[in-house]
């Protein structure tokens, strides 16, 4: 898929590379607008960091915060300065809580005029989706996308198909890795504590109802966001003789789930999401010796192997631009996050100018934007966003990650995702 960015951004990104492989305002659009030049002479711009540091997912946010920081600097550095505009960002931390984010947003829009917020989850989109529009700034997320966003002319987007989808495309991979002739068995732990967790519940029901040859969902067990036990939901998910559990929740979940599991003398493979991926449940549960046969899945490059355009990118980021972060799940997710942002910023100058840069630039050109996975240092897969979902919906694959002799490695790269229904 080629790019509509033209010679003069791609000159700039052919200028990042370069330097990467030598080290190893307003209008009627509304929605933010440009400050004043900076140091480096181009015009300053703000987005909203939207972060979660003191709730459930506080354990993943120093890494991802500290990526999207560091790509930002690089890119301010490389490709800003050479089209300019540089990139500032504020950090809100709203505890991965809906009534937070509510709370937060109008001093956000007041205090800085972002172009551009930079999402978390689950209670960002269900807080701010219905009113971006008419605020008229676009939320870029790291995330997976959710069944009650799947809705055309959106303003929150998202570099990947939703939680389901990844889930079902990690399904489908189990049941030809296992060479099953039957239906996977599915079990899911979740919670109701946020509509993000029961959207996951509710995808993978219409996905079992609908490819019956390919999944069953035998057991769903609702349990609090931080469960001190889940021994008797694990329980019945043993008696309903599942093959694989679904945790798309936090780490928590996760390490209560195995603590339940090993109690019961029990052995299912828990599949989890970036997130509360393996290396952080590892983490959590004391080493990922004890996630062995465990599972990953999520739509970016699995950061199992010390090798690639993306480990070099990230190299270049610890020892140029003072990235302190481990190459971990977190850590790529906040440099994708970064770098697609960024890049839609690119085609947004392209199209209106350095100087004129607003919340409705950023929106129409994410429309108009198709990054190549070259654009993405091969982080993310192509991307070409369309007024019809709010993430791209042709060539959807999941990647998988695993432990094998207690070492992360990974199971599949870009498995394709079964094609599903709106639930």
């Amino acid at each position: 898929m080629a790019s509509k960015r033209s010679g003069r951004v791609l000159a700039a990104t052919v200028a990042a590379t370069t330097l990467l492989t030598a080290c190893g305002g307003d209008d009627e659009g509304g929605g933010g607008g440009g400050g004043g030049g900076d140091a480096s002479g181009g015009t300053s711009y703000n987005q909203a960091w939207l972060v979660d540091f003191s709730g459930p997912y506080a354990d993943v946010y120093d890494e991802l915060q500290a990526a999207r920081e560091a790509t930002n600097d690089w890119w301010n550095d490389t490709v800003g300065s050479e089209i300019g505009v540089q990139l500032e960002g504020e950090v809100y931390d709203h505890r991965y809580d809906a009534a937070q984010v509510a709370s937060l947003w109008p001093g956000i829009l007041s205090d800085i005029e972002p172009i551009m917020a930079m999402g978390v989850g689950g209670p960002d989109v269900a807080a701010l989706q219905q009113r971006l529009p008419s605020d008229k700034v676009p939320m870029l997320m790291n995330t997976a996308g959710y069944g009650y966003a799947w809705e055309p002319d959106q303003w929150v987007f998202n570099p990947r198909a939703t939680y389901v989808h990844e889930a079902a495309g990690f399904v489908s991979w189990f049941q030809e890795d296992r060479g099953m002739d039957e239906p996977v068995k599915v079990a899911m732990v979740s919670s109701e504590a946020s509509p993000a967790y029961v959207d996951m519940v509710d995808g993978m029901e219409g996905f079992a109802e609908n490819n019956p040859d390919v999944a069953e969902l035998v057991a769903v067990e609702f349990a609090e966001v931080q469960p001190a036990d889940l021994t008797s939901q694990v329980r019945r998910i043993v008696d309903a003789e599942a093959d694989v559990i679904l945790i798309q929740t936090n780490t928590t979940q996760a390490v209560v789930t195995k603590q339940a599991l090993a109690s019961l003398n029990a052995e299912i493979p828990i599949m989890l999401s970036s997130h509360n991926s393996l290396q952080a449940t590892g983490d959590a549960a004391g080493g990922l010796e004890n996630l062995e046969g465990d599972f990953e899945s999520f739509g970016f490059v699995v950061p199992a192997e010390e090798e690639g355009e993306a480990y070099d990118f990230y190299k270049m980021l610890t020892e140029d631009y003072g990235l302190e972060a481990d190459w971990t799940v977190p850590t790529v997710q906040g440099i994708a996050h970064q770098l697609y942002a960024n890049r839609v910023v690119e085609q947004a100058v392209e199209t209106v100018g350095a100087e004129n840069l607003t919340g409705q630039a950023i929106y129409d050109a994410i429309l108009e934007a198709e990054l190549t996975a070259d654009d993405m240092f091969g982080f993310l897969p192509n991307l070409d966003w369309t007024p019809e979902a709010p993430f791209p919906t042709s060539g959807l694959t999941t990647s998988v990650g695993t432990v094998t002799d207690g070492v992360y490695s990974r199971a599949a790269l870009e498995h394709e995702i079964p094609e599903l229904d709106k639930w």
